[in-house]
């Protein structure tokens, strides 16, 4: 199970059984491990954004500005944690098309847990592996 919580309207526990609610894309993604070398793989799953979208993220939707202060925390059952911006992932700005793998090479993850898919990076560091949370955060405190 994902826990989607943090600043959301509809903060919800997902299976990856519920995430093929969303529409599936597919990316075929190259990547360098370190521990591995080049990995190729196709992975399948919905936009991480249409997820988040779909909890009710907390900023106004009348100030286009607002949603790039909002910071997405991913953590893996392994504790691998990655940082997003959700200026990355929003279609208005980078619209970075990342994914909540539900397939890898066709093989279901119903059972390992879905995957953090970021097609866009060379380094596979941010790809996360059964995820257990998702945590978005418009509230950090200031560093200034």
């Amino acid at each position: 199970m994902v826990v989607l919580a943090g600043d959301l309207a509809r903060p919800a526990r997902l299976s990856v059984r519920d995430l093929y609610a969303w529409p599936q894309h597919r990316a075929r993604v190259s990547f360098e491990c370190a521990t591995s070398g080049v990995q190729h793989h196709y992975f399948e799953g919905p936009l991480l954004h249409d997820v988040l979208y779909a909890a009710g993220p907390g900023f106004d939707p009348a100030r286009r500005k607002d949603r790039l202060r909002f910071l997405i925390a991913v953590t893996g059952a392994d504790g691998h944690h990655a940082v997003l911006s959700w200026g990355e992932i929003d279609p208005d700005f980078g619209h970075a098309p990342v994914l909540l793998a539900t397939r890898i090479d066709d093989t279901p993850l119903d059972r390992a847990g879905p995957q953090l898919v970021l097609p866009q990076d060379r380094c596979g560091a941010r790809h996360i592996s059964a995820i257990t949370a998702i945590h978005v955060d418009g509230h950090y405190t200031s560093l200034t």
